[in-house]
């Protein structure tokens, strides 16, 4: 997440994070960004063992352009506590992801949340429960709002709550992605743009 001032963010800075930054944290973060122009909100990915320099997968790419969602320029990043200690709001494609970026910054396990995790919790979040949420920006407010129904919100079964991995297998799998992700992604959307 670039370090430059919050002017270009306003309401705030949304990190994605997968493994290798190529297939489900650049898409997610793509289709993100594509749903919030206009909202002063800042979107960015990184890998926890990013192919560093890479491009985003060519399936992740297609999946990207049929839905009218611009995927040029990128390059795949490595995560750093930098980058998280950036962020108002990281969303892992997985459980596991959050077990390697929190450590990074510890304050992050206030504001890091995998896909699925956070829009069930958002699910049960009101605009009310968002205004009333302490936070300095849009995105800090939802993740603190987010926050509140953890233990409230019952979690997924481990093998429910993460993105598939399509990463070198046929394309099906990045169609299965696809899915899952748009699964969670429009009530995150929702309570975003508020």
């Amino acid at each position: 997440m670039p370090a430059d001032s919050d002017l270009d963010a306003p309401n705030g800075r949304i990190l994605v994070v997968c493994t290798g930054n190529v297939c489900r944290s650049p898409y997610i973060e793509r289709v993100l960004a594509h749903e919030l122009v206009g909202t002063g909100i800042a979107v960015a990915s990184a890998g926890t063992g990013a192919l560093v320099g890479a491009p985003i997968d060519p399936d992740s790419v297609s999946r990207l352009r049929s839905a009218g969602v611009d995927a040029d320029g990128f390059a795949a990043r490595q995560v750093t506590r930098e980058i998280v200690a950036a962020a108002d709001l990281v969303i892992g494609a997985t459980r596991e992801h959050l077990s390697a970026v929190v450590p990074l910054h510890p304050r992050a396990l206030r504001y890091s949340f995998a896909l699925h995790d956070l829009g069930d919790l958002l699910s049960a979040v009101t605009e009310q429960d968002i205004d009333a949420a302490p936070g300095r920006n849009r995105v800090a407010k939802v993740a603190a709002a987010a926050i509140t129904k953890r233990g409230i919100v019952a979690p997924r079964l481990p093998a429910e709550s993460g993105i598939v991995d399509p990463f070198r297998r046929e394309p099906a799998v990045f169609d299965q992605m696809v899915d899952e992700i748009a699964g969670s992604l429009p009530v995150i959307v929702g309570a975003l743009r508020g």
